[in-house]
């Protein structure tokens, strides 16, 4: 790891589509000291603020330069066709890009998707942006297909969209500097690839606290015992029958076992026997 976590606030760029709500959150509660700016940054420019330093990661589209970022790739997108509401491709589930070879589709400049052959007509002229694209599809000019995120982040009442089985996919990742490997840029990355507080590659891990002492009903702090020795109080082994073998047992008078003729093998003293009455 390289570089220093000594910066007042972590800046992320994110690209229009993306939602980086719920890693911002588990952000704010694991690092309330280091706040998080956010940068909303065009999808064809967050390589470049990156790499100019602009931003110390960001949310992307791939492909990125991967001889200067480093990128790990977080989900893919479905692909969908935005249509007006009343357009025959409306009525079913998904299509194929050959089920778009009879429509004008609109090709905007800041499209995200790498095609190797556009589909469809193509139209006199691109747009400038996906929200201008967005507004020819509702005057019935064209159709326009997109990662779903942006078919939703440009979402009108008078326009659906369908998945577009064939199309390409784009793909958001995580991407920063490579030789900016920060330690904040490893508690993010942490984040996002779900690691716990205490994972062993996020922050300082907290050490395991030691079990608690057992303790008895009154309280007291129950002790295991030396070796060699009865828990129950007796000696070591045997002893807890009295000593050496066949020692005396005590009678219901505390007598040796037997009265008067019982003596213990192992020489316990007699009792004086009783004078008759």
């Amino acid at each position: 790891m390289t570089g220093s976590d000594a910066s007042p606030s972590f800046r992320l760029a994110y690209v229009p589509g993306v939602t980086p709500t719920k890693w911002v959150r588990i952000w704010n509660e694991r690092l309330p000291g280091v706040p998080l700016t956010l940068l909303a940054t065009p999808a064809g420019e967050a390589s470049d603020v990156l790499r100019d330093r602009g931003a110390d990661a960001g949310l992307v589209r791939l492909p990125v330069d991967r001889t200067v970022l480093s990128a790990i790739p977080l989900y893919t997108e479905t692909t969908v066709v935005v249509i007006p509401k009343d357009h025959v491709v409306a009525a079913v589930d998904e299509v194929s890009v050959d089920d778009l070879a009879d429509e004008t589709v609109l090709h905007p400049l800041d499209d995200t998707l790498v095609w190797e052959r556009l589909p469809g007509e193509p139209a006199f002229e691109r747009p400038e942006t996906t929200a201008d694209a967005v507004e020819l599809v509702a005057a019935g000019i064209g159709v326009l297909v997109v990662p779903q995120s942006l078919a939703r982040l440009h979402h009108r009442k008078d326009l659906t969209y369908r998945p577009v089985t064939d199309a390409p996919e784009s793909q958001v990742a995580l991407s920063w500097p490579e030789d900016e490997t920060t330690d904040l840029v490893e508690e993010f990355i942490g984040i996002v690839r779900g690691r716990t507080v205490n994972s062993s590659r996020g922050r300082t891990a907290t050490p395991p606290q030691p079990k608690a002492a057992r303790t008895d009903k009154s309280g007291a702090a129950r002790q295991k015992p030396a070796a060699g020795k009865n828990p129950r109080g007796g000696g070591a082994k045997g002893g807890a029958k009295g000593g050496a073998k066949g020692g005396a047992k005590p009678g219901p008078k505390g007598a040796a076992k037997g009265g008067p003729k019982g003596g213990s093998k192992g020489g316990a003293k007699r009792g004086k026997p009783r004078r008759r009455p």
